[in-house]
């Protein structure tokens, strides 16, 4: 599996521009923290670019991810990259045991709270966001109340890294494909 087969998943399975995007913020996230902490990019890229490619046609907590694995099975994805997948969502039992699996709970619901932040700001770009942007938004529980912000705590907490260096982190990792998440003041 390369990621030219990955994004033809992606492109057959989901339709919604922003979901697409998510799913190429968190890639772009999880190929960062691959490589700091020196694991494969591609695979830990690939977990992050399919880790919601099932929720256009399987969306509730009954299916998702769990009804995609064997779609994902049937396409060569690899073992592991689909447990990765079932363990990012909490429902499915699947216990988070390597560092791949925790860094794709980690990183996936914050990704969508830097969106949302980057959105409300006049240049609509991740190139000038800081953290204390990040932390001010945070404090309010009606800026993107849909962001489960104990989920992100418990994400940076299993991964082991202070909470606001792993924003800082996937801000950076964001940053170098803003054009592709609409994020870099152009779009």
């Amino acid at each position: 599996m390369d990621r030219e087969q990955a994004l033809a998943i992606v492109h057959e399975y989901v339709q919604n521009l922003n979901l697409r995007r998510h799913m190429l913020a968190v890639e772009a996230v999880m190929r960062n923290y691959a490589q700091f902490y020196k694991e494969n990019p591609d695979e830990w890229g690939l977990a992050g670019l399919l880790h919601d490619f099932d929720w256009e046609v399987h969306p509730s907590l009954e299916q998702h991810p769990q009804d995609g694995a064997p779609i994902l099975r049937s396409r060569g994805v690899p073992e592991p990259i689909i447990r990765c997948i079932l363990s990012h969502a909490d429902h499915t039992g699947i216990p988070r045991r390597t560092l791949m699996e925790r860094a794709l709970f980690a990183c996936d619901e914050v990704t969508g709270l830097i969106t949302a932040v980057a959105l409300v700001r006049p240049s609509r770009s991740l190139q000038d966001l800081e953290v204390r942007s990040v932390r001010k938004k945070w404090k309010n529980p009606r800026f993107a109340a849909n962001v489960d912000r104990d989920e992100i705590v418990r994400g940076a907490h299993e991964l082991g890294v202070e909470l606001w260096d792993h924003i800082e982190r996937i801000i950076y990792a964001m940053r170098g494909v803003a054009s592709e998440l609409g994020l870099d003041g152009e779009s």
